[in-house]
């Protein structure tokens, strides 16, 4: 089950929002200190939508987790794993146009990844992808996922900048290995759920790039590279 792609076990059920902007489920996707609270924030308030934000204060696996990712890493998975669930499923049981801060998706990304670098047991790993395999029978794929593409030495300083004290455990190699399995699995799962690709730092104004998303969004299907905000247009 190692070898298979995470975008492949996600079960293929309805993309939810298919009729229109009421029923609108927006994920945003991105490193550690993309940005993706900041963006959801903005696009929540220029489409009239619900947010969700990442369960990060209130997580109290984390400062276990970067204290001794080996020892915690499975654990703080499965927290996040059934915190993420329960947001997702609120989300398309309200069925009311909503915003994600970091989808379901993401957190088998991190996974994956401590799994391949040696920081999650291999038996625990299968055993992860397994409930996710079976969650995934359960849950409606976004309307649309919003990925926000900043490199590992951006997201670095970024995190520097929040000074956030369980990060500061976070390296560059870490960020690169989450980064390198961002880019497969944002490539594959855009066969199945449209992806908005945007480099964050072409934006001065989040307001300005809320405004780019929501009119990318009406013709996604396929990745697509947000294009550069024109005042013109």
């Amino acid at each position: 089950m190692e070898k298979q792609s995470i975008a492949s076990i996600v079960t293929p059920r309805p993309t939810a929002g298919q009729g229109g902007l009421d029923t609108l489920f927006i994920g945003v996707a991105g490193l550690i200190g993309a940005g993706k609270s900041t963006l959801a924030t903005a696009l929540a308030k220029h489409m009239e939508l619900e947010v969700y934000y990442e369960p990060v204060e209130d997580n109290e696996y984390l400062a276990d987790f970067y204290r001794d990712t080996p020892r915690y890493s499975f654990a703080t998975q499965i927290y996040l794993l059934n915190r993420r669930f329960q947001q997702h499923q609120e989300i398309i049981w309200r069925g009311r146009p909503a915003i994600q801060d970091r989808t379901i998706y993401e957190d088998a990304i991190f996974a994956k990844m401590l799994s391949q670098t040696g920081l999650m047991d291999p038996r625990d790993y299968r055993t992860y992808l397994g409930l996710f395999k079976h969650m995934s029978n359960f849950m409606c794929r976004p309307s649309a996922i919003i990925y926000l593409d900043v490199k590992p030495e951006r997201s670095m300083e970024r995190i520097r900048q929040r000074s956030r004290g369980v990060e500061s455990g976070i390296s560059v190699g870490y960020l690169q290995a989450l980064y390198d399995e961002y880019e497969l699995f944002m490539q594959d799962i855009s066969r199945r759920i449209p992806v908005i690709r945007v480099d964050w730092d072409q934006f001065r104004d989040v307001d300005e790039m809320a405004e780019v998303i929501r009119r990318e969004y009406m013709d996604a299907s396929f990745m697509r590279q947000a294009p550069a905000w024109d005042a013109s247009t």
